[in-house]
């Protein structure tokens, strides 16, 4: 099982540190299926995916909900779908070879997840900008 993922890099940055560490944390996590691999570890990797995700998911929706972020809802929606993926991908892990994982993992964390921060996730940071702005004048 050889395959190359999207690295972190500056561009996919969105300018709130603990998000961008965040992203970087799931891109690190995803990073553990490189190489050589067996059933188990892979599974392992897929599991930890997961749990990570859910955390980081709710962090955010959390973030953007103190904000009052307006498209919020359509945020959860979308998070909501790459949780189902990712849930489905584990549930299916078992009876797939390695490649056919790794291109899923592929498909996930090079497209659905690259791309959600490059758009999605880019649109809600002006809103929490805005709020931290505000909230520091007011103190």
């Amino acid at each position: 099982m050889e395959f190359e993922l999207a690295e972190w890099s500056s561009k996919i940055e969105v300018g709130l540190p603990m998000i961008d560490e965040q992203h970087r944390q799931l891109f690190d996590l995803a990073a553990t299926f490189r190489g050589a691999g067996d059933q188990i570890r892979v599974l392992k990797s897929l599991a930890m995916l997961t749990e990570y995700v859910k955390v980081h998911f709710r962090e955010e929706e959390e973030l953007m909900a103190s904000c009052h972020y307006p498209a919020l809802e359509a945020h959860r929606r979308l998070h909501g779908e790459f949780r189902r993926m990712l849930f489905e991908l584990l549930e299916n892990a078992k009876q797939m070879t390695l490649d056919e994982i790794a291109d899923e993992v592929k498909y996930l964390i090079n497209g659905w997840f690259y791309n959600h921060i490059l758009v999605t996730d880019f649109d809600y940071v002006p809103t929490v900008k805005a709020a931290s702005a505000a909230g520091a004048k007011a103190e």
